[in-house]
């Protein structure tokens, strides 16, 4: 207990592991899980049913677990789960999740800058960054190393692939496949992540075998239908191929559309 400041609240049903730092004034909650490691800084808020990993770190005013902002949420106990060494920044909210998933799930090596929020039963895998006032509607899912630049907004149910990354400011209201960069007003697709790829160790053949299967859906002039048919008809099948093939198959609100200029 020497790491828990004397002026911060624990409840004594929580349960803190090693080396856990509690800075003065943070609450912390019954039914409370936190991992080996982890800093709570000054000010912080980790309600109930919240499970953090090991070796995170709370900036002041980020409150966890907060009941969801869903009139359908009628009390039923739910999760907030964040995974090990994500970073939370000040002023960023994780509502737990309702009936519908019964969590929200921030995944490992998570960067969420501040004023972002991620609603109730959200998914974001690992490596996933929110920019600075990045805001999540609800059950909202993220892939693998996608970012979402500062001041994004993403609308309810939305999927975005991995290595995914979102121009600032930009509003997502369509399912954004994976590999690609997306930008401009209204948003569409620009190219792909390079960047993103290349610091990923994705190869340059695989690269261009990536982008083969985009031309294919965003500038051949084909419907998304004609151009799955042909991709999967004239590509060679690759993991690439048949993950991108597979996610925009069961998008349920659509993917966004394309840039003929580009």
């Amino acid at each position: 207990m020497g790491n828990i400041s004397s002026l911060a609240f624990v409840h004594p049903e929580a349960k803190i592991g090693k080396d856990v730092i509690v800075e003065p004034f943070a609450y912390i909650d019954r039914n409370v899980e936190i991992g080996e490691g982890t800093v709570v800084m000054s000010n912080a808020t980790v309600l109930y049913g919240a499970r953090i990993g090991g070796k995170c770190t709370i900036f002041p005013h980020a409150t966890i677990s907060a009941i969801p902002q869903d009139l359908k949420f009628k009390g039923e106990d739910s999760l907030a789960i964040i995974g090990d060494r994500t970073t939370i920044r000040e002023c960023v909210t994780v509502n737990r999740g309702t009936a519908s998933r019964g969590h929200t799930i921030v995944g490992n090596d998570c960067l969420l800058m501040a004023y972002s929020h991620v609603a109730h039963d959200c998914v974001l895998k690992d490596f996933v960054i929110l920019g600075n006032a990045t805001q999540l509607a609800g059950e909202v899912e993220i892939d693998d190393y996608a970012i979402l630049s500062g001041g994004t907004l993403v609308h309810q149910f939305t999927k975005i692939g991995p290595h995914v990354m979102i121009q600032g400011g930009s509003k997502v209201s369509k399912d954004i496949p994976p590999y690609t960069m997306v930008g401009r007003e209204p948003l569409t697709y620009v190219g792909l992540n390079f960047v993103g790829l290349r610091r990923r160790g994705f190869s340059s053949e695989v690269i261009n075998s990536i982008q083969d299967i985009y031309r294919y859906l965003y500038q051949a002039g084909y419907n998304t239908t004609q151009a799955l048919e042909r991709i999967e008809g004239d590509l060679p099948d690759t993991a690439e191929r048949n993950y991108i093939v597979t996610f925009i198959k069961n998008s349920s609100r659509g993917i966004i559309r394309g840039n003929m200029e580009g």
